[in-house]
């Protein structure tokens, strides 16, 4: 055996920027440490020059029209020609009025609606990059991500403003759309201004390898990461998974719930219904029922959610509900094959299960159809290689657990951040996942390797939380892992030691969940929060988080 797997090839050089800010590209990591891309398909071989912008708007109404229904909501349709001039007025107001030069980052914040597509078309056009966020992001975790990604404008929709404009303070001008209760008309409002804007805006001329998005993703520890993609990047998830698997066509109408500002939403609900000409159906939010009676209604093709949400609607009785939809796509967590056999008995749907990552833009392994496996997570998507490595980087037998390995047209480069250099080894992607590999090359998940919890399809950091609880100021300790749960795959336990004197009753149990909720997202809080009088730790100190799993898993208290 070699003293060392062998390199991967160098990458190759970057073209020259279309970008006048320098920041993206003075902030990717080494190219030593960068993993390998490949390109193996043809239609992964793209130009030189590329805005992703022009291809999914422009280059789409020139294959398939116009006048095309492009976004939908349940008041209103845009064509592709609407959101086409829409994004051309944003554009004009974000260079005019905000002095938006390419290069600049915009960091955008608001639900699911057409006002949040176009701007982020908008941006690109004007060769920004688009920071994405999650809409129940608080002040304190947009804070960082501001400190993080330096943009030079932030776009929210009006109810998502004030924690935004908490963090950005006085240095960070905050724009609104949408109007607010005292004057829906106010001048001053991103969709005001824009009704002023005439004529096309041209895009700017970006290289395919000029930064587009930058995508955060918490990581273990809690302390964010952006995760910096390319013009060509955004194009390749739809060329691989988006024509592959979901075999992705014009007469499509795509919707689900995951937030635009989750690459799986952005993927599913922008990306692959435009770069093929079909419609998606925008819907702010929406429970099991809401979203199943909303897919019958706008007859809908495509659906992307999480595991819990198939089930809960199946629990809902709408199964019937759900009989035109071509494909159901599942991300964000691990599918169940309880919950897989149960709705295709009720529905006769074969769920397209996908392991994607936001360090890789979006799903790399799946099956659809007949070559769907129940329980398995797929086969590695056309475009895209996977492998089960062992701790030193070697690959291990079929039916071997081990470290689950990706490369393909995308990868993970994080922004400024020494933890490149634990995802990316010897050219692969390292997602953190623990897999085993059969004989036919389908993959099969069997845990996570580190502490990220994996609940309804949001991906949330332990230690974000235990410290969302320590800044409560009766919480000495606090230890947090997964429990699994029926409903949300898993939640977030904590376990808690308090301060002398204090009473760990269920009243303790809701002040602090409703701190939790206070300081960071919502969806962060510990459903389950149990009170001990010490923790489990090694003889150094370090609180032994094995343990406290080892409990739950075996049912009982830590």
């Amino acid at each position: 055996m070699p003293e060392s797997p062998p390199p991967p090839p160098s990458p190759l050089p970057l073209s020259p920027s279309g970008h006048l800010d320098p920041f993206c590209r003075d902030s990717l990591p080494p190219v030593q440490d960068w993993p390998e891309f490949r390109f193996d398909l043809p239609e992964l071989r793209y130009p030189e020059r590329l805005n992703c912008a022009t291809e999914l708007l422009a280059g789409t109404i020139a294959r398939t029209g116009a006048d095309r229904p492009c976004l939908l909501t349940a008041t209103e349709t845009w064509t592709y020609a609407d959101l086409e001039r829409r994004s051309d007025q944003v554009a004009h107001v974000l260079t005019r009025d905000f002095g938006l030069v390419p290069g600049n980052r915009v960091l955008l914040r608001g639900p699911n609606d057409p006002w949040l597509v176009a701007t982020w078309f908008a941006v690109l056009k004007a060769g920004g990059v688009v920071v994405t966020t999650m809409p129940l992001l608080r002040a304190k975790e947009l804070r960082s991500l501001i400190d993080l990604t330096e943009p030079s404008l932030a776009v929210t929709d009006h109810r998502f403003a004030e924690d935004l404009r908490l963090a950005a303070g006085t240095a960070l001008p905050v724009l609104c759309y949408g109007g607010d209760s005292d004057n829906p008309d106010n001048p001053e409002d991103l969709v005001a201004r824009a009704a002023r804007e005439t004529g096309a805006f041209p895009c700017v001329d970006t290289a395919a390898d000029d930064v587009a998005i930058l995508a955060p993703t918490s990581g273990t520890t809690g302390k964010p990461k952006a995760t910096m993609h390319f013009h060509r990047d955004v194009l390749a998830i739809a060329d691989t998974f988006g024509r592959h698997i979901l075999e992705t066509r014009p007469d499509d109408v795509f919707t689900g719930t995951p937030p635009i500002g989750f690459t799986f939403g952005l993927g599913g609900l922008v990306v692959f219904p435009l770069r093929a000409g079909a419609s998606t159906l925008l819907l702010e939010r929406a429970d099991a029922t809401e979203l199943a009676e909303a897919v019958e209604r706008h007859d809908v093709s495509v659906l992307c959610t999480a595991p819990t949400a198939y089930k809960a609607m199946l629990a809902a009785g709408k199964a019937s509900s759900l009989r035109n939809v071509r494909r159901c796509v599942s991300a964000g967590e691990h599918l169940p094959q309880s919950v897989w056999e149960a709705f295709n008995a009720a529905t006769g749907l074969r769920i397209v299960d996908g392991i994607g990552g936001t360090e890789l833009l979006h799903v790399f392994i799946s099956a659809a159809g007949d070559d769907i496996r129940p329980g398995s997570t797929g086969r590695a998507v056309p475009g895209f290689q996977a492998a089960i490595l062992d701790d030193d980087g070697y690959p291990v037998p079929d039916g071997v657990s081990g470290r689950l390995a990706v490369k393909g047209p995308t990868g993970c480069r994080y922004l400024a951040d020494d933890r490149q250099r634990v995802y990316v080894q010897n050219g692969w992607n390292l997602t953190g996942d623990v897999y085993t590999r059969d004989a036919d090359g389908y993959f099969w998940y069997q845990a996570r390797g580190d502490d990220m919890i994996v609940s309804s399809g949001y991906n949330i950091a332990g230690p974000e939380v235990e410290q969302a609880l320590l800044d409560h100021p009766d919480v000495v300790e606090a230890a947090v892992v997964a429990a699994a749960d029926p409903s949300r795959g898993f939640i977030v336990h904590a376990t808690v030691v308090l301060a002398p004197g204090v009473v760990g009753d269920a009243a303790k149990v809701t002040e602090l969940q409703s701190f939790a909720k206070s300081v960071i997202a919502p969806y962060k809080y510990p459903r389950a929060i149990e009170f001990v009088e010490s923790l489990p730790k090694t003889p150094s100190g370090k609180i032994q988080r094995f343990v406290l799993r080892e409990r739950l898993s075996a049912g009982g208290n830590p």
